[in-house]
């Protein structure tokens, strides 16, 4: 999923995540989130000149996500995702989806509103939200000319 967020994010990214997977992945899937979240607040930097707002829709086949987020500096999560607990793509329990965009959300400082409109399969849902994500964080981060220090009227994030 990471590999389709670089790809359609069109951000460079290399992650190269071990774990206690013969435990189970929660803490893998959480601490690979810490630190993209880390990363990515650490890349921002300031946050002067980019957009900070992004909203995508993606479908994938008969799946439709929708993300929509904020680089405000303050971190909060709406996950409206359906079929989570006892589910599975593979051998991954799809519930620790949450637990990664939780941790990226607390460690980047957004807020980030993921909302899965419809979908049957598992896969096409994830694909869509990881796609929908890269879409919107793609849009925030874009820089502008036009936005003189950080698009907040108090001056900070």
């Amino acid at each position: 999923m990471l590999s389709l967020f670089a790809k359609h994010s069109m951000f460079d990214l290399k992650i190269n995540a071990i774990g206690d997977t013969e435990i189970d992945y929660h803490h893998l899937i959480e601490d690979t989130g810490i630190v993209f979240g880390l990363a990515l607040k650490e890349a921002l930097g300031n946050k002067e000149g980019i957009a900070r707002y992004g909203a995508s829709i993606v479908p994938m086949d008969e799946a439709l996500a929708e993300v929509i987020l904020d680089l405000s500096g303050r971190p909060f999560l709406v996950y409206r995702v359906e079929k989570t607990e006892g589910f599975f793509i593979k051998d991954l329990p799809v519930s620790l989806f949450e637990d990664f965009f939780q941790a990226l959300t607390n460690h980047s400082m957004m807020s980030l509103h993921i909302i899965v409109r419809y979908g049957r399969d598992l896969h096409h849902i994830y694909e869509a939200i990881f796609k929908a994500f890269a879409r919107a964080l793609s849009i925030a981060v874009t820089k502008n000319d036009r936005i003189k220090g950080v698009l907040s009227t108090k001056g900070t994030l």
